[in-house]
């Protein structure tokens, strides 16, 4: 985004933009039913989701609304880092920021949300997954952001578009630059003292792109900028996004390792197409995700309401309905096993991916008075600590 000079007046204090808390809850809604899979449905693991020669219709679907999940959020991230430097005064404020929240949230993975994850004490694996992802993102763009608008914009599109040509490296374990690499651009095991060991879930180099590139979309949601001419902007990119993953999907090669085939139905096809490299997050599914959306944005931008009223509470306090949710999804789960045994193998699950649709359903109906009185607290207080959940 374009900062103002300094000779330029402070611009007057904004609101919160609802369109943004909207796409964020709504996102992490989707993300709530993947999890719930996590624990009640990991007995219907398949090995691609997207095969539906072994995996039902209704799962498929339901593995691909996740996909919107870390794209949109970590691309939000980074608007809302640029609308942070307007706010509180240029780069410098948004880079300070972003370096303490980003090793905050590097702290909060290999604990509390590992924690969440396996109930282990003492941990016997650290999974550094998407809150290890963004806080390493935002750590990275603490020092991108100082670029020109331009200039960070075309650092953002060479990483998401062109990192797959990267993919021929390869570190084997012990190799030096192994553990650099299991990191940034490659999932492995690292092994660390005391016999610990960690599995990088989530490589990090493709969403230093993602978080960069929303730091740009700053400049459509400027004070000064209608709201009629930022839909537009949004529609004009999503459609470049979408029309991009269309011509390289189509084209089968570059983009993405997985090749689509012809199914032996429509709809098997469309999902072979659809059917995208996530870790790490090809080109094409960066395409598509976040082409999908932008079109979101702009629909939240053209018709607020209840319904984006009710996904910004839980969009106005992400971490905070991250961690809850984690801990609800386990204890329920721990609590059902203990109470009615294991009813699929030596686990418990529901029966299929409908039912998991409702079980998540509900966990949302208490999620959602806590989520709203935690953003009341957090707007009340002002708290520094408050605002990093």
């Amino acid at each position: 985004m374009e900062f103002r000079n300094q000779e330029e007046p402070r611009p007057p204090r904004r609101e919160r933009i609802t369109s943004i808390d909207a796409l964020r809850g709504l996102v992490m809604l989707l993300m709530l039913v993947d999890h719930a899979r996590e624990f009640f449905y990991l007995h219907a693991q398949v090995t691609d989701p997207m095969d539906l020669s072994i995996t039902p219709p209704a799962l498929a679907f339901t593995r691909l609304t996740a996909h919107l999940c870390a794209p949109v959020f970590v691309l939000l991230t980074g608007l809302a880092t640029s609308l942070y430097a307007v706010k509180h005064g240029g780069p410098g404020a948004a880079s300070a920021f972003l370096l303490k929240r980003g090793l905050f949230l590097v702290l909060l993975e290999v604990t509390l949300v590992n924690f969440a994850w396996t109930f282990a004490l003492p941990p016997r694996i650290l999974y550094l997954q998407v809150i290890w992802a963004i806080g390493l993102s935002m750590i990275a763009l603490a020092g991108l952001l100082w670029l020109p608008r331009p200039v960070l914009l075309a650092v953002a599109l060479a990483i998401m578009l062109g990192h797959n040509l990267l993919s021929p490296l390869d570190f084997a374990p012990g190799e030096p630059g192994h553990a650099l690499w299991a990191i940034l651009h490659d999932r492995g095991w690292l092994h660390l003292p005391g016999g610990l060991v960690a599995r990088t879930s989530y490589p990090v180099l493709p969403w230093v792109g993602v978080i960069a590139a929303g730091y740009t979309l700053g400049g459509l949601f400027r004070a000064g900028v209608p709201s009629d001419a930022r839909r537009r902007g949004l529609v004009r990119l999503a459609g470049a996004a979408l029309a991009g993953f269309g011509l390289l999907r189509a084209l089968n090669g570059y983009g993405e390792p997985v090749p689509w085939r012809t199914g032996s139905d429509a709809l098997g096809t469309v999902l072979s197409f659809l059917n995208l490299t996530k870790y790490p997050p090809s080109a094409d599914f960066l395409l598509l995700t976040l082409g999908v959306g932008l079109l979101l944005l702009a629909l939240f931008e053209r018709w607020p309401g209840r319904v984006t009223d009710a996904l910004g509470v839980f969009g106005g306090a992400p971490l905070f309905f991250y961690l809850l949710h984690l801990y609800v999804l386990h204890g329920l789960y721990r609590l059902g096993l203990a109470l009615l045994g294991p009813n699929v193998g030596e686990r418990l699950g529901v029966g299929s991916p409908l039912q998991l649709w409702f079980l998540a359903a509900a966990v949302v109906v208490p999620l959602y008075p806590c989520c709203r009185a935690f953003v009341r607290l957090k707007r009340r207080s002002g708290s520094v600590w408050l605002s990093y959940l």
